[in-house]
């Protein structure tokens, strides 16, 4: 949802959050609380357990082939420490905040300024991990030698004790996980005006819009049929006069015509040529 930015950076209702980027645009986000992360978890952990069963096989084997059992067993304990340190922080680094599980369930991690991660943030909230497994009920009385069960008291706590469910990852690292929003891609608006079609056409044909900015203008024409055209106007110039000289156009281009011509290139255009390819 679009509003005008003269509130507060950010706002949380429920389990939504607003976030206000340095455009003036306001996005809401649904947070991911403990619960909704605990399936995307459990599915991250069932492939490392088959990848780790895969390498200890592996390594087993070819330990056996050059008769070092010993160096197999330290190629598979440095395999486990990467796989049990690093999987969750290179695949968000990789796939813009999100593993295979979170992306299965549709989360994925962001700044708490709504920006994407960079990758020491997605390494290092991954490494805090272990800090939610904490306290530790030591098995010694039961004689399983030096072994102890984590309780994971900490990463259920610290979520429910903040207004954006973060970990104690999240806290240091400056991220929250959140639900994507799907809903501005089902359902294309209708833009009639032949003008804003011209202005899309004349648009770089190399033009690139980022996630971010595609949000913004789905948002955007969405609920622009609710704007009067002054409040349309009000709303557009915030993009408008950051994009106007990015793309090259003259000043008198109308900001709210900007908006849709760029609304078009980014998803009539494409949707319409993939029509006529399968025509």
């Amino acid at each position: 949802m679009v509003r005008d930015a003269s509130a507060a950076s950010t706002k949380s209702l429920d389990s939504t959050i607003d976030v206000v980027t340095p455009e003036n645009i306001s996005f809401e986000y649904e947070l991911a609380g403990p619960f909704r992360r605990i399936p995307a978890y459990f599915i991250d952990l069932a492939i490392r357990l088959v990848i780790w069963v895969v390498l200890l096989i592996a390594v087993s084997l070819s330990g056996m082939a050059v008769g070092g059992g010993e160096l197999a067993i330290a190629i598979w304990l440095l395999c486990w420490f990467v796989m049990e340190w690093f999987y969750g922080g290179l695949l968000e680094t990789y796939f813009n905040g999100q593993t295979f599980g979170k992306r299965m369930f549709g989360l994925r991690v962001l700044r708490t300024d709504g920006q994407p991660i960079n990758g020491l943030q997605a390494v290092m909230r991954n490494i805090l991990r272990f800090v939610d497994m904490m306290p530790l009920i030591s098995l010694q009385e039961f004689e399983a030698g030096p072994l102890a069960l984590p309780t994971c008291m900490f990463g259920l706590l610290a979520p429910m004790m903040n207004r954006r469910y973060q970990r104690l990852g999240d806290l240091v690292c400056g991220t929250m996980v959140v639900v994507e929003e799907r809903r501005w891609a089902v359902a294309m608006a209708r833009l009639d005006d032949a003008a804003i079609h011209r202005l899309a056409a004349e648009l770089p044909g190399n033009l690139t819009v980022s996630h971010k900015l595609s949000r913004a203008l789905a948002t955007y024409v969405e609920r622009r049929r609710y704007l009067s055209p002054l409040r349309r106007a009000e709303i557009a110039k915030h993009l408008g006069d950051i994009l106007l000289p990015q793309l090259k156009l003259p000043t008198s281009v109308d900001h709210d015509g900007l908006l849709c011509a760029l609304y078009v290139r980014t998803f009539v255009a494409p949707t319409a040529r993939e029509a006529t390819a399968h025509v």
